[in-house]
């Protein structure tokens, strides 16, 4: 029994962490994520840039596995340099390193009033940033009071002598603890975690100096894991920079386990604090790692893409950006749009896998829409840089208005490929797992605005290529049907709901948000007609009636 309620206040101070480290993560999203992304995609000019970039993003994410995400998706995107991106992640590991050492400093008698400020913060704030800060601060305390508790958790387990018998096991096979320690740094996403798990119970006095740097190297190996599972379904070039990563931590702890005995005597001799001797060995191996690490970072760039070379069938990047043709604005704006058409494309079969899947209840077809999404959002960035590059040898005012014109629609694109993927998909997927079913009535009324919208977005691709000034006014115009058929339908829903009917009940708050989404891809869709009709004379400044 007493064994029991140990174990679960251990996993209940590990958890209480993950989810401090959880808040930190999304709090300092809400308040610094546009900065912290603007950051790291400008600050990899140098490698010096690039590896403070990496540790000061770490260490107010306090997650490496997001730096490396966020990294891998600008490489994707070809913001950053491969062998950028290998030097700004061994500033994450580093980062996370430091993490650790700062939270080991003995603060934790902090950890009240931090949680006061934060929620105070979050509470009296009705600013979007400073809430999310209020959360990071809550997440910090957090942090500091599970540390307070793991010691109290693991205190206990130095009279163990099962506990005893097992770490006497391991400490006669570290290259074993090593591989239990990165399985749980891989399980828990979080190397910092399992290296606070491994700094109390060395605290506890139940680990040897050896057992605990096999521990720790097992954690590092283990966090770089997570980033390489998320990336496998990416672009070649983003799947090379976490498995980069993967390489450099392994290659590390191979050299450092065997040396982990020699290590042992001059570690005990040196003037540190035995209680912290886990993140101080955490840190030592980041920043040795990185030290050696540093100057192959291109040649590790190079062994990646041999390793995962481009696939030359991959249909996911540009197809029609020649930049042979940048010299002839014509040749490059007809490659652009032909490119933009192709996008305007995805957004269909997105679309028309969102309706299949909201007719048949069949999740299956709307598996793959995430990877869509990820292809437009790659298509219109290509296309932005693409034309901004044109735009440096000098247009005819002409081709000026029309390059606006084609980033304008693809921006427009892939808005509406984040309203089918986050909005459409996530209410149809919550349709199917509950098994919700509508109302004749509404589903019939949802049903009928799928069918408008992909005709709307098919006269746009057409409208987009011609630039017929009729087929523009028609697609205002049934943009204003939209609004009311919108209107009606929300209308007819209450009406419904007034009367009582169960299916109704059930699906409002689902049927309310996707005539929301049906009715924002229109607009998107519309836009590509306001160049058109204002070039004609034909649009008006404001909708609203002139006063009497």
């Amino acid at each position: 029994m007493q064994s029991t309620i140990v174990m679960v206040n251990l996993f209940g101070a590990v958890a209480l962490l993950l989810f401090g480290l959880s808040l930190v993560k999304d709090g300092v999203t809400r308040a610094f994520g546009a900065k912290l992304r603007a950051g790291l995609a400008q600050g990899t000019s140098g490698p010096t840039r690039s590896f403070l970039t990496g540790l000061v993003a770490t260490i107010a994410l306090q997650s490496s596995t997001a730096t490396a995400l966020m990294t891998s998706s600008f490489v994707e995107k070809g913001l950053i340099r491969s062998r950028m991106a290998q030097i700004v992640l061994l500033g994450a590991n580093v980062g996370t390193a430091v993490t650790a050492w700062i939270v080991a400093t003995g603060i934790e008698w902090l950890s009240p009033m931090i949680i006061l400020v934060g929620v105070v913060l979050h509470r009296a704030s009705r600013s979007n940033a400073r809430q999310g800060l209020g959360a990071a601060f809550v997440g910090i305390g957090l942090m500091l009071l599970s540390l307070h508790l793991l010691g109290l958790a693991t205190e206990p387990m130095r009279e163990s002598e099962a506990l005893a018998a097992f770490l006497g096991m391991l400490d006669s096979a570290w290259p074993v603890a090593l591989i239990i320690s990165a399985g749980l740094a891989f399980a828990s996403s979080s190397s910092l975690a399992v290296v606070m798990l491994v700094l109390s119970l060395s605290t506890a006095g139940i680990l040897s100096v050896g057992l605990t740097v096999a521990l720790v190297l097992g954690a590092n190996l283990g966090g770089a894991i997570p980033p390489v599972m998320a990336t496998l379904s990416s672009a070649p070039s983003a799947r090379r920079v976490t498995l980069g990563n993967l390489v450099v931590r392994a290659i590390g702890c191979l050299i450092a386990l065997p040396l982990t005995g020699a290590s042992v005597e001059l570690l005990q001799s040196l003037p540190l604090p035995k209680q912290n001797l886990p993140v101080d060995i955490h840190l030592a191996f980041n920043l040795a790692v990185a030290i050696l690490a540093w100057p192959f970072a291109g040649l590790l760039s190079r062994l990646m893409i041999r390793f995962i070379p481009d696939n030359e069938t991959d249909e996911t990047g540009p197809r029609y950006l020649d930049e042979n043709v940048l010299h002839t604005p014509v040749m490059a704006l007809s490659g652009a749009t032909r490119e933009v058409l192709r996008v305007g494309d995805l957004i269909e079969m997105m679309l028309i896998r969102a309706q299949t899947a909201f007719n048949n209840n069949d999740l299956s077809e709307i598996r793959d829409i995430g990877k869509f999404e990820k292809q437009v959002d790659l298509l219109q960035q290509e296309v932005k840089i693409f034309l901004s590059r044109l735009g440096r040898d000098g247009l005819s005012p002409e081709d000026g208005r029309r390059s606006i014109v084609i980033i304008d629609y693809a921006i427009n694109l892939e808005h509406m490929g984040d309203i089918i993927e986050k909005g459409l998909c996530e209410q149809i997927g919550k349709k199917v797992n509950n098994g919700l079913k509508f109302s004749e009535d509404g589903y019939q009324e949802l049903k009928s605005l799928f069918n408008l919208t992909i005709d709307n977005l098919r006269v746009a691709q057409t409208i987009f290529v011609t630039r017929n000034a009729d087929l523009a006014r028609q697609l205002i115009e049934v943009k204003v049907s939209v609004r009311h058929m919108e209107k009606r339908s929300a209308e007819r829903h209450i009406e419904r709901l007034r009367d009582g009917r169960l299916e109704s009940l059930q699906t409002s708050s689902l049927h309310l948000d996707m005539l929301r989404d049906l009715k924002r891809i229109n607009a998107h869709i519309a836009s590509v007609a306001y160049p058109i009709l204002e070039e004609s004379g034909l649009l008006t400044e404001s909708r609203l009636r002139p006063q009497a």
